[in-house]
């Protein structure tokens, strides 16, 4: 029906539903849409349905359009789709990008369209997720000034400061926009074949002459593996949508509202298989990540970043029911050492925590921090004291158990003495110093062997051993109150879970006082 209907005959009602029928069922063209679906290729539309409960979608912006008059006929929502919806009951904001109108790019209405839906959901207190796969700002609507001042880095995520969930999913080439949208999310979901850079491999050839593919440039297992600028990388469409699920349901919906606690409830019970799962001598390594599924409500771990620092377990998952953070060295792992990539991955998963209120475990086990001039050159002095800092201004609970050693600055690092633990626990057999004590022997041992004879060197270093073990027990550490007890392994489960408990109640400082919440995204 022509939008100049009149007289008698016309039926605003009938040719508002018509005009919203050819909008999202033709999107940028019929044939594209056909031609897509015949490759197996979803639409923006397709990725919200399979991602939301069924007929739970309710579109904003349905008849926005391109500013530029030669446009307007052919640009159905200017490149963007959102709306409001709920998964698994609970409310959400969604948008993403519409490749059927010009490949998704980013212009002036289309970005006005994306701050309305972030809008809406900042002020109604719902998670907001975006679906990414754009070419990139559009020209030339943006050539000019005008144009790059309405789709620069939004200033509202900008100051979003996490008082909602953000995840962002990468479905296609994503560069520019939705890659920035990314960047701001606290969770990144990423699928194979996908890319997501600042700019495309043909910008880069234009304006340096490199010449890269893409995936060498930003995908999944680059950005897994190196970059850590992706929580979980994806083989299909479907586990993507599973991960932002599954992610969601340990959050609140908003940083003023309490974690939803899942049905079930602990076994108290003394469990002597977590102290089986780790070997008594500290050189040998064991797979934390193990470890952290045994100690938590029975599939619950939620690994994050798992190929990035992987000398550093981090994730979320469920104690008791309760919505925890995990913070873990992994021996499996270079040792478990801490370094710079080590740092970042903590620091933003406390961040998270933080932000929402979620108790944070740390299951120390740590040699120290890396050392050598790579990562001197790679910032671990800033890296570490920005890890201290976090710490000391994370307001959320935090509860830690030293299983088998924690030395020098690691030890304060990785949520020890000082830094404002709720609980702070240690296994029996653990070791707690300035550094490894076989270290300190040799350095204390060098200094002094100078003019000793060979019969007089050996007693002395076996009396430094001997000096040193003893002064490493946790025994020690609880002597002074250093730590709060020491404690039997099987019990670890009950004693994290009655302190879980025990927190329930206390009081929960309002969003402007976590101050983590309002620190950039790492």
């Amino acid at each position: 029906m022509s939008e100049h209907t009149t007289g008698a005959d016309h039926d605003p009602v009938a040719e508002l539903h018509e005009r919203a029928r050819r909008v999202r069922t033709d999107l940028g063209g019929a044939a594209k849409v056909a031609q897509m679906r015949a490759e197996g290729i979803p639409t923006v539309r397709d990725h919200i349905e399979a991602m939301l409960d069924p007929g739970s979608f309710r579109e904003l912006g349905t008849f926005s359009r391109s500013m530029r008059l030669e446009d307007r006929a052919n640009t159905p929502g200017d490149g963007k789709i959102g709306g409001e919806g709920t998964i698994e009951g609970r409310p959400v904001a969604i948008g993403g990008d519409d490749i059927t109108v010009k490949k998704g790019s980013s212009a002036i209405v289309g970005s006005r369209r994306m701050e309305r839906l972030f809008q809406r959901a900042h002020e109604r207190g719902m998670p907001y997720v975006y679906l990414g796969e754009t070419g990139g700002g559009r020209i030339p609507d943006l050539i000019g000034a005008e144009g790059i001042s309405d789709v620069a880095p939004s200033p509202a995520l900008a100051r979003r400061r996490r008082k909602i969930p953000m995840a962002a999913m990468i479905v296609g080439q994503s560069f520019g926009g939705s890659s920035f949208q990314a960047a701001f999310s606290d969770f990144v979901v990423q699928v194979r074949g996908s890319v997501m850079a600042v700019t495309s491999p043909r910008v880069f050839e234009i304006a340096t002459g490199e010449i890269v593919g893409f995936e060498e440039l930003g995908g999944v297992d680059v950005h897994a593996r190196h970059t850590g600028q992706i929580d979980v990388g994806v083989d299909t469409f479907a586990e993507g949508y599973e991960a932002l699920r599954r992610w969601l349901s340990y959050l609140p919906p908003n940083a003023w509202t309490a974690a939803p606690r899942g049905e079930h409830r602990a076994d108290l019970a003394p469990d002597s298989s977590l102290a089986a799962l780790v070997p008594a001598s500290r050189r040998r390594g064991y797979d934390m990540r193990r470890f952290s599924q045994a100690l938590l409500d029975p599939g619950s771990f939620f690994e994050l970043q798992a190929q990035y620092a992987r000398n550093l377990t981090v994730g979320l998952g469920r104690l008791d029911g309760f919505s925890v953070g995990i913070v873990a060295n992994n021996p499996m792992f270079n040792a478990g050492v801490l370094d710079s990539q080590a740092c970042r991955k903590a620091i933003r998963l406390m961040c998270l925590c933080d932000a929402f209120n979620l108790p944070v475990i740390f299951l120390m086990d740590v040699p120290g921090f890396m050392v050598g001039k790579a990562v001197e050159h790679d910032r671990i002095l800033s890296l570490a004291i920005r890890l201290v800092e976090a710490l000391a201004n994370l307001s959320s609970p935090s509860l830690t158990v030293t299983i088998r050693k924690g030395f020098g600055l690691a030890f304060p690092a990785m949520n020890g003495s000082g830094m404002g633990a709720s609980g702070l626990y240690s296994w029996p057999g653990a070791e707690i110093g300035f550094m490894d004590p076989e270290v300190g022997v040799n350095v204390a041992f060098a200094a002094r062997l100078a003019g000793l004879s060979a019969e007089d060197a050996q007693s002395e270093r076996a009396r430094l051993v001997a000096e040193v073990a003893g002064a490493t027990t946790p025994y020690e550490a609880a002597g002074t109150m250093r730590i709060d007890e020491v404690i039997d392994p099987a019990d670890t489960r009950r004693i994290l879970v009655e302190d879980l408990r025990r927190l329930e109640g206390r009081r929960i400082p309002p969003p402007e006082q976590r101050p983590l919440s309002y620190w950039p995204t790492v």
